[in-house]
């Protein structure tokens, strides 16, 4: 897993997992960032939830949080990660991210904007 150095100081290490169409409104927040292959040893670990999270999926979502080096911020990115988005009442999609893990913060939109995760980001 990619991390993104978000302030290039060490501070915040964000990562995202990305299973739907809002993972490119992350992409977009994430220009100019730096990537590295692991977070810096201080810095806060912030997992962003982008898109549709399918029953399939889920618990790949839920081992990808669990085998972080340090318990990470949990970001719900989209309609679709908060509560199932257009797709809440099909038999296949998890009714939010939060029916999985405990999620700090929620980012609804459909997209939600990209300074959105700015503002979150901010103040961790």
């Amino acid at each position: 897993m990619a991390y993104w150095d978000w302030f290039g100081d060490g501070r915040v290490a964000v990562a995202d997992i990305g299973l739907a169409c809002c993972v490119v409104e992350f992409e977009a927040a994430s220009l100019g960032r730096t990537r590295v292959a692991e977070p810096p040893p201080e810095a806060t670990i912030a997992i962003v939830v982008a898109g549709t999270v399918t029953d399939a999926v889920a618990p790949l979502v839920r081992d990808i949080v669990a085998n972080q080096p340090r318990p990470p911020v949990v970001i719900s990115f989209s309609a679709c990660a908060c509560a199932g988005g257009p797709y809440w009442d099909s038999s296949v999609v998890t009714k939010g991210v939060d029916q999985l893990l405990e999620v700090d913060h929620y980012i609804p939109g459909c997209p939600p904007p990209p300074g959105s995760l700015h503002a979150v980001l901010e103040g961790l």
